[in-house]
């Protein structure tokens, strides 16, 4: 995203840990299908004044993050691009309801080094409530003119398990299989249970008032470029802490609540959390 503003013009400033800010480079590096370019940016161990925070951690590393803002009111909006919905809550208890503007966005890409990111996937997807429209309608428009796809969506809670219910069977099925999707597809077994996973979660996403095309969504997974894989996997392939919390927790807690049989995402939380060698369990 910083990046990507900053091919723009936009004046971003990436923050990062205060140990990291010395030699952190001054200068993003951003491979993708979209072209190959570098950006100036300055850097920051506090978030200045600012239009908008993009806050863009994953959710183990939110907490730590928000240590970073000092100033809040000098921030006029923050659109966070987590992973799950329960930081939404988090986040406007701190900083109010209308100051933190819901968004998604489902991309493959990976930090390979300090400032050179590389955008593997060909789309870039990214979806922000209707609410956020007068402040970044500009914004939006020059990332569309770069190659993203985005969309405004009016109603909050189809924004956030639209993405959840999606990410959630990819995620989880790449992760206990430890295959990109294409070779998840192809086996019965973990396609049954990917696509189990889907429909599950649209359930669930139903009953806490969202209003989801299941059948769409399941088209788009089957046509999916066969080498992507997950975050997820990824992080449970270099040893680092899955965010199983943040994607299939609010998927468990929600059918605990409305008594809806979600066998399959048990069955693939309890495959992640033994490949990762989790102690803790989401299932207890």
């Amino acid at each position: 995203m910083g990046a990507s503003l900053a091919h723009f013009g936009a004046p971003v400033t990436l923050v990062v840990r205060r140990e990291a800010l010395a030699g952190y480079p001054r200068q993003l590096r951003l491979e993708s299908p979209y072209g190959k370019f570098e950006e100036k940016v300055a850097t920051a161990a506090e978030v200045p004044p600012a239009d908008v925070l993009w806050i863009a951690v994953k959710t183990p590393q939110l907490e730590i993050a928000l240590a970073a803002i000092k100033n809040p009111e000098s921030v006029r909006a923050m659109v966070p691009l987590l992973n799950g919905v329960d930081h939404l809550a988090r986040l406007r208890a701190l900083y109010g309801e209308e100051k933190v503007i819901a968004a998604t966005i489902a991309v493959e890409s990976e930090r390979v080094a300090p400032g050179h990111i590389i955008h593997r996937s060909p789309f870039a997807r990214l979806n922000v409530s209707s609410a956020g429209e007068p402040l970044l309608g500009g914004t939006i428009a020059q990332l569309q003119q770069l190659g993203f796809e985005c969309k405004f969506i009016p109603h909050e809670p189809t924004l956030m398990w639209g993405k959840l219910v999606f990410l959630a069977a990819f995620a989880l099925s790449t992760t206990a299989a430890d295959s990109a999707i294409g070779q998840v597809l192809g086996d019965p077994e973990w396609r049954r249970l990917g696509l189990g996973c889907m429909r599950e979660g649209a359930r669930v996403a139903a009953a806490e008032g969202a209003k989801l095309d299941i059948d769409a969504m399941l088209a788009v997974a089957l046509k999916m470029p066969s080498n992507m894989r997950s975050s997820m996997q990824k992080d449970v392939e270099q040893g680092k802490t899955p965010e199983l919390d943040a994607i299939a927790g609010p998927i468990l807690r929600g059918a605990r609540r409305h008594g809806i049989d979600v066998s399959a995402t048990k069955n693939l939380v309890a495959a992640v959390e033994a490949r990762a060698g989790l102690a803790m369990s989401l299932l207890a």
